[in-house]
């Protein structure tokens, strides 16, 4: 009787199963119109999940607990009883928060690229390095106001956390538009892709002639600093900026966009015509976007974007990256500086004398920069230099204005909240809660972050719906949502002046491959 029960039981799930699934199918076979692309063969749904899924989230269970139910709790436990203070609790319910966040992400069935990079951005960065930074006593640039502005720092994190999440629940019960279009999907055209790879060679070329060679770009960020400052690449900047963006942005789009076409289609593995640029481009981004030269955070960039791209329909990688993510990030990032600088003394590498050390370096500076934000326009209440309505971020939005045309135009975030701190290295960190605290006051930070939660809940379901389940090769959406979610940490860091040079190259490159007419002829294949 009992066996007769549970087999009906899983015939029951199987019909279920089928019925909820059934509009995906027939939509997957339903025959393209005259004209249009060849159908896609009809869609072979598995009843139950496939058993590395399986083994893949019973591994993340524990690594999830370890992280994100000890790991505060282990840095809590460090705490003097004179440093739980309102600060310290605080801090600690905006680690739990971010960790819980950060859990549902790995667990879920869905994969959610940019919110899983916000909330593994929020863990640490914003949730156990301030924590550590709180027991020790210690912070990775001074402290300017008052005590009270850091613990206000901590409690518009957690507002921006929450705000966030409110977002992407708006986002989810949006109402269906009624008589809304179909719209064409954004795809690659290949002749396009070819020229863009001629850019992408071109840039980079110029970028490694401006230094002689590769010889700099294994060598060290500074080398590359002093070569750019000194007038042999650039004459100003902006100009190096330029340079820069132009020398591997390009090269990377491309290399993701052909990367995805030979990873989905079998024709272009065997067409040398893809193969042999694709090696170029390999060679090139090993040259220009190397962790040795680059900024960590673009670095990290350049490795979700491959990951994601080279397996696009792997739950067990996406799972891994976030996990393993707060480990690496925790444990290897800051050690990381070595590359930084020149090894003449003025290394900044981590000599740890507890475990929690490296989490009080200048990577993880983003909490008090945020404190030291408030007290900047408290102190310049009255003396012009208050909340700047918006005119911070249309200084970001429209970076490729110059200053002889726009006097107006505002500094870097960072710049500008270091000069008055007294620092001399103003290249200080400015999340996206500072900016757009900086703009409009905490009703607009609020609104802000809410925005960004409902943007990157939109784009993570069409991703997940039409993204990477798409066997088309040149979908658009399934080669940018990989990039952008590993740009997430560059813009969540700030500042955004600095950030959105790439993004504007990018947006060319974009512009200039994309299609929307369904000729199977300038199609990838």
């Amino acid at each position: 009787m009992a066996g007769h029960n549970r087999r009906a039981g899983e015939s029951l799930v199987e019909q279920t199963v089928q019925m909820r699934r059934a509009p995906l199918a027939a939509a997957a076979a339903r025959p393209a119109p005259a004209g249009g692309r060849k159908p896609l063969p009809p869609l072979e749904i598995p009843l139950r999940p496939a058993p590395r899924a399986l083994l893949s989230r019973a591994l993340s269970v524990p690594l999830v607990v370890a992280l994100v139910g000890l790991l505060p709790a282990g840095v809590a436990g460090l705490a003097q009883p004179g440093v739980r203070d309102a600060t310290f609790w605080l801090q600690l319910a905006v680690t739990c928060y971010a960790g819980a966040r950060l859990a549902a992400m790995v667990l879920t069935a869905r994969r959610r690229l940019i919110q899983g990079t916000f909330w593994l951005f929020g863990y640490v960065a914003m949730g156990v390095a301030p924590l550590a930074q709180i027991v020790l006593g210690q912070t990775p640039t001074p402290l300017m106001g008052a005590r009270g502005d850091f613990t206000l720092a901590v409690a518009l994190v957690l507002l921006g956390f929450v705000a966030f999440d409110l977002g992407t629940l708006l986002a989810r019960h949006r109402p269906a538009a009624r008589g809304a279009r179909v719209r064409r999907p954004a795809l690659v055209s290949r002749p396009r892709l070819y020229v863009l790879v001629v850019v992408a060679y071109v840039g980079s070329a110029a970028l490694i002639a401006s230094f002689g060679g590769p010889g700099p770009f294994f060598d060290s960020r500074q080398a590359i600093s002093d070569e750019l400052t000194a007038g042999g690449a650039a004459t100003s900047q902006v100009g190096s900026a330029f340079l820069r963006g132009f020398g591997t942005v390009p090269a990377l789009l491309a290399l993701l966009m052909l990367t995805r076409w030979m990873v989905l289609s079998r024709r272009a593995r065997r067409n040398p015509r893809v193969l042999l640029p694709w090696v170029g481009l390999v060679l090139v981004n090993c040259i220009v976007n190397n962790p040795v030269s680059n900024p960590r955070y673009w670095f990290l960039t350049v490795l979700f974007a491959l990951l994601f791209t080279v397996f696009p329909r792997s739950p067990a990688v996406y799972r891994a990256a976030l996990a393993g993510g707060v480990a690496a990030a925790v444990l290897l990032f800051p050690f990381a500086d070595k590359f930084r600088y020149d090894a003449d003394g003025r290394s900044a590498q981590a000599e740890s004398s507890s475990v929690l050390e490296p989490l009080v370096l200048k990577d993880y500076d983003q909490t008090v920069m945020f404190a030291n934000t408030i007290s900047y326009v408290e102190a310049g209440q009255g003396q012009g230099r208050g909340h700047t309505l918006g005119r911070q971020f249309a200084s970001s939005t429209f970076f490729f204005v110059p200053r002889s045309v726009w006097p107006d135009k505002q500094l870097d975030s960072g710049v500008k909240v270091g000069q008055w701190m007294g620092m001399s290295n103003v290249n200080l960190s400015s999340p996206l809660w500072a900016e757009l605290w900086l703009d409009f006051g905490p009703v607009g930070m609020a609104a802000g972050l809410m925005a960004v939660g409902y943007a990157a809940a939109r784009t993570d379901r069409r991703f997940a719906r039409s993204g990477h389940v798409s066997r088309d090769p040149g979908s658009v959406l399934a080669t940018v949502v990989p990039a952008v979610a590993g740009y997430s940490f560059i813009l969540l860091r700030g500042p955004l002046l600095q950030a959105t040079g790439r993004i504007g190259i990018a947006v060319l490159c974009l512009a200039l491959v994309t299609t929307f007419r369904s000729d199977e002829r300038k199609l990838l294949r």
